[in-house]
C-alpha cells in the first residue's frame, strides 16, 4: 500500500484560500446586484447537484437561524431533491429540464437571483436552469472551477475559482468544494450585513433556538446596556431577539 508523506489539507488547501482571494473583485458587483433586488423584495435562489448541491442548501438553510430571515429568502435546490442530500440519485444532475421546474415551483421572477454552483461547470442541472432564467429576465452568476466553462456562459456573474487538480482526480468535494463554501460563506455574509441583518459584528437577529444563543444574546445584551446577565436575559427572552432588547432598552433609558 502506498504511503502518504504529505498531508492533503496542508499546501494543496492553502492554494484554494488565494483562488478565492482572487475572485473577491467579482464578488463585489454580484453582492450589490443582490442586495438591491432583496431590498426590493426579490429572493436568493442556489442550484446545483451533488457536493455543489449541498453546499448550496447547507448555506440557505443556515441564513434564518443565523440572521432571522423568513426562510424563503434564501433558497438552495439540489437536483434530485431532499433525497440527494444524503444519498447520490443517480442520473439526477443530467436532466436540462428539472432545475427550471424546481426554481418555478417558488414563483421565481425577474425580482430574483440565481446562482448556479458547478465546480465542472458543465452540469446539465445547472447549466439549463440558468439558461432559461436568462430567458425569463432573472439576473444569473454562477460558482465554478474551471474557467471558460458552459455554466460561465450563463452567467452574468460567472464567479472560476480555478484551484486546479483534485488531490483525489475528479473528487471535487475536496479543493472545489472548500472554495465554493468559501464562496457562498462571503455571499451570504456580505448580503446579510447590507440588508442590516447584524450590528457590530453581532448576530443580533439569530435565532434564540437553544440555550447555547441564548446565553450568547444574553451576553450581548448585557454589553450593550451595562445591564447584569440574568437582567439582560430576562429582558432578550421577554422581547425574543437581541435586537429588540437592546433597542427597547435604548428607547426606555
Amino acid at each position: 500500500m502506498e504511503r502518504i508523506t504529505e498531508a492533503p489539507s496542508t499546501y494543496r488547501n492553502q492554494k484554494v484560500a488565494v483562488a478565492v482571494e482572487a475572485v473577491i473583485p467579482h464578488l463585489i458587483p454580484l453582492v450589490d446586484a443582490i442586495v438591491a433586488r432583496m431590498k426590493d423584495g426579490g429572493r436568493l435562489f442556489y442550484i446545483g447537484a451533488g457536493t455543489s448541491g449541498r453546499l448550496g442548501v447547507l448555506d440557505a438553510s443556515e441564513c434564518p437561524p443565523t440572521y432571522g430571515i423568513p426562510r424563503d429568502w434564501v433558497i438552495g435546490l439540489i437536483a434530485g431533491g431532499d433525497t440527494a442530500l444524503r444519498n447520490a440519485v443517480e442520473r439526477a444532475e443530467d436532466d436540462p429540464e428539472q432545475a427550471w421546474k424546481d426554481v418555478s415551483a417558488y414563483q421565481i421572477d425577474e425580482s430574483d437571483v440565481l446562482i448556479g454552483i458547478a465546480a465542472s461547470g458543465t452540469t446539465p442541472y445547472v447549466v439549463n436552469g440558468l439558461r432559461r432564467a436568462r430567458q425569463e429576465g432573472i439576473l444569473t452568476a454562477c460558482i465554478t472551477c474551471n474557467p471558460a466553462s458552459p455554466v460561465a456562459d450563463q452567467a452574468d456573474f460567472p464567479i472560476e475559482v480555478v484551484v486546479g487538480p483534485e488531490y483525489v482526480t475528479g473528487s471535487t468535494r475536496m479543493k472545489s468544494g472548500t472554495a465554493q463554501k468559501l464562496v457562498l460563506n462571503m455571499i451570504s455574509t456580505s448580503v446579510m450585513i447590507q440588508l442590516g441583518r447584524v450590528r457590530d459584528n453581532r448576530m443580533v437577529d439569530m435565532q434564540l433556538s437553544n440555550e447555547k444563543l441564548v446565553d450568547r444574546g444574553s451576553r450581548m445584551v448585557m454589553e450593550k446596556t451595562g445591564l447584569s446577565y440574568e437582567e439582560a436575559k430576562s429582558l432578550l427572552i421577554e422581547y425574543g431577539s437581541v435586537r429588540q432588547a437592546i433597542d427597547s432598552f435604548t428607547v426606555g433609558g
